[in-house]
């Protein structure tokens, strides 16, 4: 096979922090090469140098057999070499065919017609399915991410790198988007997919490449690999994966939420009369599209958002016979209330965590109010960021460092860390193993259930159907921010949630008769 990429000895650091160490490594055409690594491993740091986003300290990278130097992203396009980042670099208010016409050289002739003739070919050449004139803000997840692929295409990429593709998709868009990679590969493209998840990585890929600690141990051919000998390679020692899940015990009624309904700023209702029931000692999963209304119901239920009239969500606590409407209360209030709610937001630095903060500093955020007259207390903040960053390993130089210069997994296990520190009554989560490697993952898993046999109702929102389903005791499915059906996690299956995912209202009349049972 002819090589496409070739690092040599790359190294990078930042400040004490060896992100990449020494890795040498190639990716050839007509592969698609599944990078994992734990969080902190260097995975995104060696595709950002190969990407133009950062530079190496050391160390060089050949393209097609020749010494290229990439140091930014324009550098790489001209390389051939696009990134497709988790975070889409959209603009809502465009079409398709404006977003791809964004990255033309400014020595280009401007013709929106042209621009959709040739973005058109290559929907057709590699069967993508979308819409060049619709806008981006009423595209779903899955279009989105097509639009980024066909923008990188667009500009003539040979090396696609992935980053995450299949997040937030549902199982019937990843197969979707794996016939694409599949039709890609077929054209002679080197395909590169970072993921976490395991079982995806076996389904598409034909090689994967394993980092440990920013050095470069191997790749394996998949067709020789397990998700336990990946496991192995990726962490050094033998792990085991499963996930216990206890049956619920003395089921406490904690939440009834009755006809939730939250229109956001733009005028459009993201939660349409929702309602359920949400019981300590049980893990109540929220599947669904990412944008289909998960966000703002763990946010109206903390608080954090204005919810319409007949909106009730009543909070029963412990030992009383009286149930508390958080409707209507401010965070503060809902604490002064007794009502003890931990929530870990989708936005980790723009909602959970200060970045410029470090780890003590951030898990004062949640104790400020115990100092005595004008002093805070630091020596409890101090100690329990200690016991995250050592329990839940968390990569930082120190508990000082700005937690903003850690990896995303590395955040993320900071926020959750914090949270269910807490002791909380309701534990409420969004995503909460996101960006995070598959053992750190089932130390969350196992922390989730140790909150669940403490009494805990736990609210799990999470976007791999896996996961749910060994995990959660029930599951409730949001698609257009309305409740389209709950299912009990032990017997339901992957295939029935993704339909549900994506049942509008009118196919959901259809299937129930307009006669849904209650759950």
């Amino acid at each position: 096979m002819e090589c496409a990429v070739q690092f040599q000895n790359i190294t990078k650091t930042f400040g004490r922090v060896v992100a990449n160490d020494n890795v040498t490594m190639e990716v050839y055409r007509g592969e698609v090469l599944s990078l994992l690594g734990e969080n902190g491993s260097g995975k995104t740091t060696l595709m950002n140098m190969l990407a133009g986003i950062y530079y190496q300290d050391s160390g060089q990278i050949l393209v097609n057999g020749k010494p290229a130097e990439i140091r930014s992203p324009k550098d790489a396009y001209a390389f051939g070499i696009g990134m497709v980042h988790q975070h889409f670099k959209l603009v809502d208010v465009f079409t398709a065919t404006e977003n791809i016409a964004l990255g033309l050289e400014k020595t280009e002739r401007f013709d929106l017609n042209e621009v959709k003739k040739k973005a058109q070919a290559i929907c057709d050449r590699y069967h993508f399915e979308l819409d060049l004139d619709q806008k981006v803000y009423s595209m779903s997840v899955s279009q989105k991410q097509t639009l980024e692929i066909i923008k990188v295409l667009y500009r003539g990429a040979e090396i696609l790198i992935l980053d995450e593709p299949t997040a937030v998709l549902t199982p019937q868009e990843t197969e979707k988007l794996f016939a694409v990679i599949r039709n890609m590969q077929k054209d002679g493209k080197a395909i590169i997919i970072i993921t976490h998840k395991l079982q995806e990585v076996l389904a598409v890929s034909d090689r994967v490449a394993i980092l440990r600690k920013g050095e470069y141990i191997g790749a394996v051919p998949t067709a020789e690999a397990s998700v336990d000998s990946l496991t192995e390679m990726m962490v050094g020692k033998k792990v085991t994966l499963n996930i216990d899940r206890p049956e619920p015990k003395n089921r406490m009624k904690r939440l009834e939420i009755k006809k939730l309904s939250v229109t956001n700023a733009e005028g459009v209702r993201v939660l349409n009369d929702v309602s359920f029931e949400v019981f300590g000692g049980e893990i109540l999963g929220i599947a669904g599209v990412s944008g289909n209304g998960q966000k703002e119901l763990l946010e109206a239920i903390a608080g954090l958002q204005t919810t319409e009239k007949d909106s009730s969500v009543q909070f029963y606590p412990p030992f009383k016979l009286e149930s508390v409407e958080l409707v209507g209360k401010t965070p503060k209030a809902i604490r002064a209330a007794g009502v003890h709610l931990s929530f870990v937001p989708e936005d980790r630095l723009g909602m959970g965590l200060v970045g410029s903060m470090g780890m003590t500093g951030n898990m004062m955020l949640k104790s400020y109010e115990k100092g005595k007259f004008f002093l805070l207390d630091r020596k409890s903040p101090k100690t329990l960021a200690q016991q995250v960053k050592e329990e839940l390993e968390v990569v930082t130089p120190g508990i000082s460092t700005p937690v903003s210069r850690l990896s995303g997994g590395n955040v993320q296990k900071v926020l959750v860390g914090r949270e269910i520190a807490e002791s909380p009554i309701v534990l409420m989560t969004a995503y909460a193993v996101r960006g995070l490697d598959i053992n750190t993952s089932y130390t969350i898993y196992r922390l989730l259930n140790e909150q669940k046999e403490k009494g805990v109702a736990v609210l799990y929102v999470g976007e791999d159907l896996d996961v749910l389903l060994e995990l959660c005791d029930r599951i409730l499915v949001l698609c257009g921010g309305r409740v389209t059906g709950i299912v009990d996690g032990r017997t339901s299956t992957k295939e029935e949630v993704g339909r549900l995912m994506t049942m509008t209202e009118a196919t959901k009349e259809a299937v129930t008769g307009g006669n849904e049972d209650e759950q």
